[in-house]
């Protein structure tokens, strides 16, 4: 990676797009070190021409082609998404699959943080509450409820950290038995496994909805809570509905005594000294921008590195935004069974799209474009990077479990929301998310650290950006010095020791399970 006086990043010695760096852009006449003169202003993120292009030629960034030319492009030209075609996505019979060496790094040892041992012998990095939700219907009084909760029970339980009410928008007018529908079911019954709830599932159900609260509870004991005076105290199912409720009251009053006993258990629940192989951390890359291919997801993606030389597990995500780089993956794959299973998923998501009479150029944002990102495949070439340099060991689809430790693909939608609900379905208990035109996103139930991609963004957004990596796009630190920061931060956050800017404001977002299966 390249840089002028000027401020422009040349990732690729092949490349003929450089990106702006200065903040507030070039003004035109701007001359570069190399001689360029800019024919006209362009903004910070946003790509110069180093060298004339002619109609139809290849516009090259990554050392791989984005597009190609619309009309011809002169030297010192300002390119944005106009000017660039769109490409054909790669296709997916002929890939390389499982043919690059595992590289040979050394084990990162004696790094640990202190985190919450669950019965199972996972580890969550908090100490929450879950209430799961089997229907829609139920989520005003499980909203009211756990205001009440945090107000009249959670001060006198000084070890759990928060009441989380996993509230949706499924359960009853689906289709529950379309193949489809495995999605949202089992993202629900894997969520209330993450190991920030302890191992304490706790679900209410309205009572006559399509998906039952025991469906939820597959291969674990399913005991229902019938009412307020004889409850039994493993009880944890309770139905609005059931007739021994008289009114409202008694209904909050019964999830109320229901809580109390789950947040007595998980009272008990202490932090210990746990090695680093027991992180699992999402990554995640949403309100993109030019600079997120060339300084946070490159960092995130050494610190991706990291974790798995510790033992650790990670996962990297979103279908649409790893579509059009899958090439530069399925080589990576651990064998052929695991780039096969890449193909899979980019199968499943390109029919599912075509179904929906969607295509490629839905992604990127209009937000994205401003940021200095012309499609889709530039977008997905920035994303990959946060993957690392790992062998990918695993791939599981929307709503399934992390089976291995090492890098998995966990197969998502790119939608910030339905992405984070997935991952914490597979079983993360941190995220990162990097931004470059900014997010308040955050998941209640699991730390959140953001990543700024460029210092504008990190110095407007000081108090909700948690680490800055456009520290090396401004040369004043490598990808090297802030994917280590951002590990010592990960293990930091996971011990407790430091808290994530979304956490300290109380900014956190909804659940949206990916429901791919008919409405009824």
């Amino acid at each position: 990676m390249s840089q002028s006086r000027s401020r422009v990043i040349k990732v690729h010695a092949n490349d003929n797009v450089a990106i702006v760096v200065e903040q507030g852009g070039l003004a035109e006449g701007t001359t570069l070190d190399d001689g360029l003169v800019l024919t006209g202003a362009i903004p910070q993120g946003h790509k110069v021409a180093l060298t004339d292009i002619r109609v139809d030629d290849p516009i090259v960034r990554y050392g791989e082609v984005i597009g190609t030319a619309v009309v011809a492009i002169s030297r010192g030209e300002h390119v944005d998404e106009t000017k660039v075609r769109l490409p054909q996505a790669p296709t997916l019979s002929d890939l390389p699959l499982a043919i690059r060496p595992v590289p040979e790094v050394e084990a990162l040892e004696g790094y640990t943080f202190e985190g919450f041992r669950n019965p199972d012998g996972s580890v969550g990095t908090k100490n929450v509450l879950g209430i799961t939700t089997s229907v829609q219907c139920v989520a005003g009084t499980v909203d009211y409820v756990v205001q009440r909760i945090k107000r009249e029970l959670l001060p006198r339980y000084p070890n759990v950290d928060d009441v989380v009410g996993l509230n949706h928008t499924y359960g009853c007018g689906v289709a529950i038995n379309a193949p489809a529908a495995i999605v949202p079911i089992r993202t629900l019954k894997n969520i209330a496994l993450n190991p920030n709830f302890g191992d304490e599932v706790m679900v209410i159900g309205l009572g006559c909805e399509k998906l039952q609260p025991s469906t939820l509870l597959d291969d674990r004991p399913v005991k229902i809570y019938e009412n307020t005076e004889a409850a039994d105290p493993d009880a944890n199912v309770l139905s609005l509905q059931d007739e021994s409720f008289q009114g409202f009251g008694e209904m909050v009053e019964g999830i109320m005594a229901m809580a109390e006993r789950h947040l007595e258990r998980l009272n008990r629940r202490q932090r210990e000294t746990c090695p680093a192989s027991e992180l699992v951390v999402g990554m995640q890359c949403g309100g993109s921008d030019a600079f997120s291919g060339v300084t946070a997801n490159p960092a995130v993606g050494f610190a991706t590195d990291l974790i798995v030389r510790a033992g650790g597990s990670v996962m990297f995500s979103e279908v649409t935004e790893v579509r059009d780089a899958i090439h530069l993956l399925t080589p990576r794959a651990v064998d052929e069974s695991v780039g096969k299973a890449l193909i899979r998923e980019m199968e499943w998501y390109d029919r599912y799209l075509e179904q929906g009479q969607a295509d490629r150029s839905a992604n990127p944002s209009p937000g994205n474009k401003r940021g200095g990102l012309s499609n889709v495949v530039e977008k997905a070439l920035g994303s990959v990077i946060k993957s690392g340099n790992s062998p990918i060991v695993d791939v599981i689809g929307p709503g399934e479990r992390v089976r291995k430790r090492g890098l998995t693909f966990a197969a998502t939608p790119a939608s910030d929301f339905v992405c984070g609900t997935l991952q914490a379905a597979a079983g993360m208990n941190l995220q990162v998310f990097t931004t470059g035109r900014g997010t308040p996103y955050g998941l209640p139930m699991i730390p959140v650290i953001k990543v700024s991609t460029n210092s504008t963004l990190g110095q407007r957004w000081h108090d909700i950006i948690d680490l800055d990596a456009g520290r090396i796009a401004s040369g004043e630190a490598t990808i090297e010095d802030i994917g280590w920061e951002l590990f010592h931060m990960i293990l930091d956050v996971a011990s407790g020791r430091k808290q994530v800017a979304a956490d300290k404001l109380g900014i956190h977002n909804d659940l949206v399970l990916f429901n791919p299966a008919p409405i009824t």
